[in-house]
């Protein structure tokens, strides 16, 4: 009989190499099998004609300590410092984000600035916060409703796909948790960072894009013995109730491989389809009721050397369809390989199926280019190539069903006592890259003899100052 596989990690994303690294670190044999052809998942960079696409935009911003010194141990000079220029595309104008004082009184004027204090003034003393709250609640309580509907709802819903009132206040808890119009307004008047680690005004970023990390962290992975397969699919978890007994993956050949451990990253919904045999009714309807956001990122290359100076726009004109503008020259210089071009990336949130999902390439790329040229913002500039590239169940998504859904799937996967779930889909939290790397730094330390329940586990670090 073929001896176990000690570790397995399926998927190759920051979750699972930061798991793999240790364990190979500690010389526990471990196999990483990772479904496409590079690390990073949807942390990887994307190349089109020489120019480097980061999908999505990952800073690498941290309130631990440990992660940044991995972050700095694996890249050295390649881990640049980058200051944020980010804003806010509203009514044809620009709005400072994080906001300023001034700067939302230049655009929206001082009348329409007064009304939006009033409006938070009656939100306070309403006193309208509860545990259980829609996202929509959590904003009108610390924005007020006028601030809220300006500038927060229609961008939110261009994110989800779904009404803010549909969408529970877990989201904005976990993302911008401390961000009131009180600390906007004093981060104006007194120069401070930012309340919430999200706004930080300059973060690191690698020189090449985020993949150029989790290559690098492959490189170690391998370097201290583990096995990275990629182009790997995993086929099926198979199990006798208590535990995975072995993992079936394809790469255009199955194998069985009988396994000791397991650590996995990959969605929820589609690890409870690849057990075998097959969880009960009640749980396959469990994960099917867990949502994800897609997205599309269509890179287009300008033949200027310069456009706008934001690393990256926040689009909340409702008019258009695209989310989000980067600019990764901003971003890293060493992201363009001519220096008399420049490339974008246009960024659409959808879900598979919908209206956006559904366009070809080439509509994609029309419908980008003339939403580029109908925002005014790179005048003069003609596309001179452009790459479309899509992105499953990037996003978990917070909706009035997921906690009853996700407590039903915890309570069945518990049964297995080789089995461990980590990272942004793998326990269906919207994480960072650090939170994703702290949960399989805790899954690996688990294995190695420490107990932490990573469903619970505080990974965000310190509160921020």
């Amino acid at each position: 009989m073929t001896e176990p596989v000690p570790v397995f990690v399926a998927g190759a994303g920051p979750a699972g190499l930061t798991a793999a690294w240790l364990l190979a670190s500690r010389h526990v044999p471990v196999v990483v099998c990772e479904q496409r052809g590079q690390v990073g998942g949807l942390a990887r960079t994307e190349t089109h004609r020489g120019f480097r696409f980061d999908i999505g935009g990952h800073r690498f911003l941290t309130l631990l300590p440990e992660i940044q010194q991995l972050w700095t141990d694996t890249l050295g000079e390649d881990f640049l410092t980058v200051p944020r220029l980010s804003r806010i595309f509203y009514r044809g104008r620009f709005l400072s984000y994080p906001l300023t004082l001034p700067n939302v009184v230049k655009t929206v004027g001082a009348w329409e600035a007064l009304r939006i204090v009033a409006s938070w003034t009656r939100a306070q003393a309403n006193g309208r916060r509860h545990a259980d709250q829609s996202l929509e609640q959590w904003m009108t309580s610390r924005f007020g409703e006028r601030l809220y509907l300006s500038f927060f709802k229609a961008y939110t819903e261009k994110v989800w796909g779904i009404p803010c009132t549909e969408i529970r206040a877990d989201w904005a808890a976990q993302r911008i948790a401390g961000l009131t119009l009180r600390t906007v307004v004093s981060d104006a008047l007194v120069g401070g960072r930012g309340s919430a680690a999200s706004l930080a005004r300059k973060f690191h970023y690698p020189r090449l894009g985020p993949g150029q990390m989790w290559e690098r962290f492959a490189d170690r992975v391998v370097a201290a013995g583990g096995d990275i397969r990629l182009g790997t699919r995993v086929a099926a978890f198979r199990h006798d109730g208590r535990q995975i007994i072995s993992v079936v993956v394809d790469n255009g050949h199955e194998q069985d491989l009988p396994v000791a451990h397991v650590i996995t990253s990959l969605p929820l919904r589609s690890l409870l389809t690849q057990l075998d045999p097959p969880p009960p009714n009640h749980v396959r309807a469990a994960a099917r009721v867990l949502r994800y956001r897609d997205f599309v990122l269509v890179g287009l290359i300008l033949d200027v050397p310069w456009t706008f100076p934001d690393t990256w726009l926040y689009i909340h004109d409702p008019g258009v369809k695209v989310g989000r503008i980067q600019n990764f020259r901003n971003w890293s210089p060493a992201m363009t390989c001519d220096d008399q071009r420049t490339h974008i990336g246009m960024e659409y949130f959808c879900s598979v199926g919908d209206a956006i999902w559904s366009l070809t390439d080439d509509e994609l790329t029309d419908l980008a280019i003339r939403e580029l040229h109908g925002l005014s913002l790179t005048r003069g500039a003609r596309v001179e190539g452009a790459c479309v590239i899509r992105e499953t169940e990037a996003y978990p998504v917070y909706d009035t069903a997921y906690k009853t859904s996700l407590a039903v799937i915890r309570e069945y996967l518990a049964q297995f006592r080789n089995l461990q779930t980590i990272g942004r889909n793998g326990l269906h939290r919207y994480n960072n890259q650090d939170h994703s790397m702290m949960t399989g730094l805790l899954a690996a330390r688990n294995l190695l003899g420490e107990r932490h329940d990573l469903w619970d586990a505080h990974v965000d670090g310190p509160p921020a100052g």
